[in-house]
């Protein structure tokens, strides 16, 4: 691995850098995000729209339609409440992947 910064442009004066690939002193780094304030007016303007009673309706109709058997409303629903299901494999590719370690890797086994 090389010390050496990665040649993705200009390095020096130009690029705000020193010669080591630094950032040089004063310098003041990139513009930003361009979008963060227009995102902050939009959210700002959706929080004074929704309030909490609108919430709790979008959630009612989510369950309602969840009873109803709709499956992608089913899985957001518990996704949103549960959390995302891990795969029901995790527990064997966990076995096989610390056999594989233990095999390479002598007196370290797993127990």
């Amino acid at each position: 691995m090389s010390d050496r910064p990665s040649p993705n442009g200009a390095n020096g004066k130009g690029a705000g850098r020193d010669a080591g690939g630094r950032f040089a002193t004063g310098w003041r780094g990139g513009p930003g995000n361009p979008h963060a304030a227009a995102v902050g007016r939009l959210r700002s303007a959706l929080l004074e729209e929704v309030g909490p009673d609108d919430v709790r309706a979008v959630i009612r109709a989510l369950v309602d339609k969840a009873k109803t058997g709709d499956v992608p409303a089913i899985r957001e629903l518990l996704d949103r409440t549960l959390g995302r299901s891990l795969e029901a494999d995790l527990i064997e590719r966990l076995e096989k992947l610390e056999a594989q370690v233990a095999a390479k890797v002598p007196g370290r086994g797993f127990q």
